[in-house]
């Protein structure tokens, strides 16, 4: 397949969890992206999404401008190109920034029985999100919302993953790649964004699915052996921000990043060595300011949005270098 920039290059872009917080920081990191680089998001060979990532992927597989998204993040409707006419509440159609009563029980006794033996080879996120219960809210706004761009089958250009874990069997699954079960957009998102313990696991066919960051923030390593160049990954839960804050729910929020640091630079060693350049992109220290402790805090989205387009652009005009991930090892 030739590359969709047009000049020879074979670029692949990468859009992490983060719930909704993390898709409005997305959303400022895209606008940033285009604008230092020239590239339209929508022209990369290759996107990967996970979570709330999964959400703009679809999106801009199915032909959405990054423009527009960003109008909808503001406006929360449109009236032009394919969302044109789709009114979201971020208020509503989120579900709230607290997860209600989650159901009785494990989430996932299956999930559990099948890897009995070697739990050890699965994500600690992956069998906790099977031991967590299983949590009673919908995402039925959110496939809507996908639906209204894509009713039905898949988005029509090749190179559109969206990320899911089986909560039957543990395994990470791909949807829209040739390995993963067929199935419409609008249900691998939700799947996607199904967090455990929140939302309800998604039923696919015979198996349920669940928010692919219980594999991994970001799937970087899907990048792998697809003949790269480049590739740009936007992480909302990574950050290399070393700081000590007082308050006991940051300095958990903060054990919880450099974790999904850790292994974002693990996979990221892994495309490098497979001969793409990375450039990855999170939070600074202003964004997490914006962000609070709480990714599903509705009432900061419009403050993490200014400021992720400003700290972005910066952030992309002088890359720092990546720190060695043996940073990471001792946290927490």
């Amino acid at each position: 397949m030739t590359a969709h920039g047009g000049d020879g290059t074979r670029r692949g872009l990468v859009l992490g969890g983060g719930g909704v917080l993390g898709a409005a920081w997305m959303v400022g990191a895209l606008s940033a992206l285009e604008a230092q680089t020239g590239l339209d998001a929508r022209d990369f060979d290759q996107v990967v999404g996970t979570s709330a990532g999964s959400v703009l992927a679809g999106l801009l597989g199915a032909g959405v401008p990054v423009a527009d998204l960003l109008h909808h993040q503001i406006e929360g409707s449109i009236d032009a190109g394919p969302l044109a006419g789709y009114l979201w509440d971020y208020e509503r159609d989120t579900g709230g920034d607290r997860p209600g009563l989650p159901r009785p029980g494990l989430g996932s006794r299956e999930l559990l029985r099948r890897n009995a033996l070697h739990l050890r080879s699965l994500p600690p996120t992956a069998v906790l999100s099977a031991i967590l219960p299983e949590g009673r809210g919908s995402l039925e706004a959110v496939g809507a919302m996908v639906g209204h761009v894509v009713p039905s089958g898949w988005v029509p250009r090749e190179g559109i993953t969206v990320v899911a874990l089986d909560y039957d069997t543990g395994e990470r699954v791909p949807f829209g790649r040739e390995e993963a079960p067929p199935v419409d957009l609008p249900a691998a998102v939700m799947a996607s964004c199904a967090i455990p313990g929140w939302y309800q696991p998604v039923r696919i066919g015979e198996h349920r699915y669940i928010d692919g960051g219980a594999w991994s923030s970001t799937n970087l390593d899907l990048m792998v052996g697809l003949g790269l160049d480049e590739v740009y990954v936007l992480a909302p839960q990574v950050s290399f921000v070393k700081d000590t804050p007082t308050h006991w729910r940051t300095r958990v929020e903060r054990q919880w990043r450099n974790r999904v640091t850790l292994r974002a630079l693990r996979e990221l060693h892994r495309v490098h060595a497979d001969g793409a350049e990375v450039t990855i992109l999170g939070p600074g220290e202003e964004d997490l300011e914006a962000f609070g402790s709480n990714l599903m805090d509705v009432s900061r989205r419009p403050g993490v949005i200014a400021t992720s387009l400003r700290t972005s652009a910066a952030a992309l005009r002088d890359p720092a270098p990546l720190p060695d991930h043996s940073t990471f090892e001792d946290v927490g």
